[in-house]
């Protein structure tokens, strides 16, 4: 998208199933595991720029000895940071022993970080906070092996206040209140519970402190802890846990906001955010990549048993739909298809707005997210034309030579008409410079466009339309053209999220200004705003409805996608400006297995969804500029 959101964040996961000395042989290197967890973490960078963090466990290794290693940065480029001080730590080491690389076991004794059960995560810092104490993964440390817990997701929890009460009135002293933090807390508090009950039992069967730490290990019900702890959080997560013995575990959300893929052969069980990081790093095939169950965690043992349990009540499934639109990597067979039918679903309403003159229209695309749903519209402009041609030659009795030759001629003009400068955007800094450096963010490309042509460009998505106002239709508007068509891929942003993403304030969002500016233009805006407000307010505690709908209620989309357009042109701008958002009723028909659009359409999939946008009002109207979770 052209406006730049921080947003969600990247796991990995995985479990060797083999000794170390398998993977020295099949592969030729002991370090099989490291060298696949960095490649899934290199294709999550996309998930999150902002920090990275490694975490291993070695199995079987013997009392006074390091098994627990981790790592993480906040760098400017963390992934590599993390593997450049691992690498150094194996140089180190080889150095000192050239044979120790032939020698697997040894090698795991000897350098930190090389074990069987590996946890990679890389984030993006919302709302400021990229200190390295926030980075992933957390880490919970006992003497006892069992009650050692690492703990890395991509998520966030609206009720992180209650959660925190709950620790307190569990007897425990939080060091903070943040989602992550609690959340850990949580399953530690039951695992704690747990592990001393199966102690409890083993020492009445006459096994000794020392004898009963196997059987601990054997007996311990992680689908039980995660039960307990689990029962009162709302929020958007998929988090994955080590267990210090070796046991391992990954828990999706009941509605599925967040995502979670999972595969497993005869050598390794591997987890990942997205799809086609496992089939690419592990050359599976798509079918061999599952998709987590909401409500469900995958369960490892360390001997590589895997078990599938229910942990929470599913909810009617609400995946993201912005995983769809923009965030994951379009090499997923199924996101690239449902991209390409975003684009062309759309194409309708862009002929609409062009009068339907192919001939005299250029189409392009911002950024280059967007390529794959610019060929959907390409796509549908070629179907269209055919059509037209097809329609033509069938009607033999009123056959028109000359449209015939038009027709056979005429093919969408496509053009590459905007090149983002990658290294521009580091050096905007001041705020009193930043206007005119943002307008250059983008060069164009000159003499491509006529001054009869309508200039189709699509987004992904447009939030606060900050971008496209300052930059992209500013240099745009430099090649001339009579007319510019933005078309967003996805629907009007209207709504705040509070599962991940970094859209917290409704009075950033372009479509919340827009449609303030026709409550304004009514001559009502401040009796629609108080009866809002005091709606809210009479029901802050509660969770069964969204109160800000009202506030777009009295407008159809079209007049919101008016006012919009009105509000980003300009005084500056020659050119007309249109801007067209995708239907909600097409974004289900193109993403049929990620109905989650609360963003849009303000339906929040779990009861802490309502009572924050209900606050996010409130903070607008009172002026506070704060999130609301």
């Amino acid at each position: 998208m052209s406006d730049i959101i921080k947003h969600e964040c990247g796991i990995a996961l995985i479990h060797l199933k083999k000794p170390l000395s398998y993977y020295q042989n099949k592969y030729g290197t002991a370090l099989y595991g490291i060298n696949k967890m960095y490649l899934m973490m290199e294709k999550q960078h996309n998930r999150g720029q902002d920090g990275a963090g490694f975490a291993s466990i070695k199995f079987d290794m013997p009392p006074g000895t390091r098994y627990i290693s981790r790592v993480r940065s906040n760098d400017a480029q963390p992934i590599q940071t993390i593997f450049r001080k691992i690498n150094k730590r194996i140089r180190q080491a080889t150095k000192e022993d050239a044979e120790l690389l032939s020698d697997a076991e040894r090698l795991k004794r000897t350098v930190p970080f090389v074990g069987e059960l590996l946890l990679g995560h890389v984030r993006y810092g919302t709302f400021g906070k990229n200190s390295l104490e926030s980075v992933h993964p957390f880490l919970r440390q006992n003497n006892w092996k069992h009650r050692n817990l690492i703990v890395a997701g991509n998520f966030n929890m609206t009720n992180v206040n209650e959660l925190f009460e709950n620790l307190v009135d569990l007897g425990q002293h939080p060091k903070e209140r943040a989602d992550t933090i609690t959340v850990m807390e949580k399953i530690g508090h039951f695992l704690d519970d747990a592990v001393a009950k199966i102690y409890k039992k083993l020492k009445e069967e006459g096994f000794t402190k020392a004898e009963a730490s196997p059987h601990i290990a054997a007996r311990l019900k992680m689908h039980k802890v995660l039960r307990k702890a689990a029962k009162n959080w709302d929020g958007g997560y998929a988090m994955a846990g080590l267990l210090g013995h070796g046991d391992a575990f990954v828990l999706r959300d009941p509605a599925g906001i967040r995502p979670a893929y999972f595969m497993e052969n005869e050598e390794v069980i591997v987890v990942a955010s997205e799809r086609p990081v496992i089939q690419t790093v592990f050359n599976v095939t798509y079918e061999s990549v599952q998709e987590l169950t909401p409500g469900h965690a995958l369960l490892m043992k360390k001997g590589g048993e895997t078990e599938i349990k229910q942990i929470v009540e599913p909810l009617p499934k609400k995946a993201c739909s912005f995983e769809r639109i923009y965030f994951s990597r379009g090499s997923d067979a199924e996101i690239y298809n449902e991209r390409k039918k975003l684009g062309s679903l759309i194409f309708p309403q862009v002929m609409l707005e062009i009068d339907n003159d192919l001939e005299n229209t250029v189409f392009s695309y911002i950024p280059n997210t967007a390529e794959t749903s610019f060929y959907g519209i390409l796509g549908a402009a070629q179907t269209y034309v055919k059509k037209m041609l097809t329609d033509a030659l069938t009607d033999k009795n009123n056959v028109d030579h000359k449209m015939l030759e038009r027709l056979i001629k005429l093919q969408p003009r496509i053009e590459k008409v905007a090149i983002k400068d990658a290294k521009l955007r580091t050096f905007i800094t001041e705020d009193s410079s930043r206007d005119d450096l943002v307008a250059h963010v983008y060069d164009v490309t000159y003499g491509v466009v006529k001054p009869t042509d309508n200039l189709v460009i699509i987004d992904d998505s447009i939030v606060r339309g900050t971008t496209l106002k300052k930059s992209i239709l500013t240099m745009l508007d430099r090649l001339g053209p009579k007319k510019i068509v933005v078309v967003s891929s996805a629907p009007q942003i209207r709504y705040p999220d509070c599962y991940g993403i970094d859209m917290a304030k409704l009075q950033d969002f372009i479509a919340f200004q827009a449609a303030l500016e026709l409550h304004r233009d009514n001559g009502n805006q401040q009796d629609v705003l108080e009866a809002i407000y005091n709606r809210c307010k009479e029901n802050e505690d509660q969770t069964e409805e969204n109160h800000v709908k009202a506030f777009y209620d009295p407008f159809t989309d079209e007049q919101l996608s008016l006012k919009i357009a009105e509000l980003l042109k300009g005084k500056n701008i020659d050119a007309e400006v249109a801007i067209i958002f995708q239907p909600i009723k097409a974004l289900h028909q193109a993403c049929p297995e990620n109905l989650g659009d609360w963003y849009f359409s303000g339906d929040y999939p779990t009861p802490g969804g309502n009572r924050m946008v209900n606050r996010a009002f409130m903070n607008f109207f009172e002026g506070k500029v704060k999130r609301a979770y």
